[in-house]
């Protein structure tokens, strides 16, 4: 069985509902012209905006790691929390949710050079600042392709999965 964890089957609605969900993400995306969800990316960038302070407590070297660690840090633990309650559909969620997140790390990690994204509070620019520290600031946009394909990947293999338990779940005893 392709899943084990969701003692209730996925339903046809709970995979066309994160279907959807990647639907939306996609036209989204496409609408704007600047790879921006709307609803999604606004979270985002609240969890983004908090973790830097949040790890600024700990320390101040690491407080420009915090927006991206707490951009993504949420929607994984909405994904952990669904697999602990045994839920696909929640769990498939969860993952697209963090493919998502991962495409709009990507945008900011390509923007590293030429710095055109608009800065809440106008400050530093998070990822050149990191580049710049590891000393990569040159590969920003190969580095974001390369996270902008793990974001597609996942959001397409937790997609597949769902219809796969949702395909075992329908086959007759």
């Amino acid at each position: 069985m392709a899943v084990d964890l969701d003692p209730r089957p996925v339903t046809l609605a709970g995979f066309v509902g994160v279907a959807a969900f990647v639907v939306y993400i996609v036209f989204a995306r496409l609408k704007s012209g600047e790879d921006w969800v709307p609803i999604l990316d606004s979270a985002n960038l609240v969890f983004h905006e908090a973790g830097h302070p949040l790890v600024g407590l700990l320390s101040g070297r690491l407080m420009v790691y915090g927006g991206t660690l707490f951009q993504l840090l949420f929607p994984a633990l909405v994904a952990f929390h669904f697999r602990r309650r045994g839920e696909a559909v929640g769990l498939a969620f969860g993952l697209v949710w963090l493919g998502e997140s991962l495409l709009n790390v990507a945008r900011y990690m390509a923007d590293a050079r030429v710095q055109s994204l608009p800065l809440v509070g106008g400050g530093e620019h998070d990822w050149a600042e990191i580049f710049s520290r590891w000393g990569v600031l040159d590969a920003d946009t190969r580095i974001a392709g390369f996270t902008a394909f793990l974001g597609w990947g996942l959001m397409l293999a937790a997609l597949a999965w769902l219809f796969r338990c949702w395909l075992e779940d329908t086959r007759p005893e």
